[in-house]
């Protein structure tokens, strides 16, 4: 098989803009630096200013996407590390977790009802509480579009890591474990990010909230679906 060049610039071109954007977020600590979120509009800004197909930037892309299984398997990883805490306190983490993914869930389809979206759509929108592989997953499974499930991913992390911060302050919730599970279930790896700037214990249940949510999920979508589509 040949080496294709083209694939190797764009997947190179991601890995470089979001090393840099998380350099410079590392660095100054702002919401508008956050990785995810800048590298996205800068490598758009690329593509849009270049004329680049998408198709084209997706031949990179799709070396990245081949990452996914992996991550997903990789979510065990904190599982097993804070199995104690885990089972300390697996009560409230788990009726926590629970309660945010049917709430995730829930949100999504009455917002996919107030503006009437198709079956498609709706199936789309149904797990974007699940970190992006899973959801991706499950759309695809359920008959959604598993690209503008990531999109959706995103809208609702970005939305969790902007406002999430100030509900725990508003509410007053100073639980490191109460803000880590309301942070990785609501918007996981982006809640999971802002977690790590409380510190270690709520990154920890942050990334338990996003393992455990994303396997609920994974249970629960098909028969969230089901019942929408009776």
């Amino acid at each position: 098989m040949a080496f294709n060049t083209t694939a190797a610039f764009f997947a190179a071109l991601t890995v470089v803009v979001y090393l840099l954007t998380n350099f410079l977020y590392l660095r100054y600590r702002k919401t508008l630096l956050n990785p995810v979120l800048a590298s996205t509009a800068i490598l758009a800004s690329i593509l849009v200013l270049g004329n680049i197909p998408y198709d084209t930037y997706m031949l990179g892309g799709s070396w990245i996407g081949t990452l996914l299984g992996p991550a997903v398997v990789a979510l065990a990883i904190p599982l097993y590390k804070q199995r104690e805490l885990l089972f300390t306190n697996l009560i409230p983490i788990i009726s926590g977790i629970a309660t945010g993914v049917v709430v995730g869930m829930t949100s999504g389809i009455l917002f996919t009802q107030l503006f009437r979206f198709s079956n498609e759509l709706i199936l789309t929108v149904l797990p974007k509480s699940l970190t992006t592989p899973v959801a991706m997953q499950v759309a695809s499974n359920l008959g959604g579009i598993p690209s503008l499930a990531a999109v959706f991913v995103m809208v609702a992390g970005f939305t969790g890591y902007i406002i999430g911060p100030l509900l725990l302050k508003w509410l007053h919730i100073d639980s490191p474990i109460g803000r880590g599970i309301g942070l990785g279930t609501s918007a996981h790896g982006m809640g999971t990010a802002k977690a790590f700037e409380y510190g270690q214990q709520e990154t920890s249940m942050s990334s338990v909230a996003m393992t455990l949510s994303a396997v609920l999920g994974a249970l629960l979508g098909p028969v969230a679906a089901w019942l929408l589509l009776l």
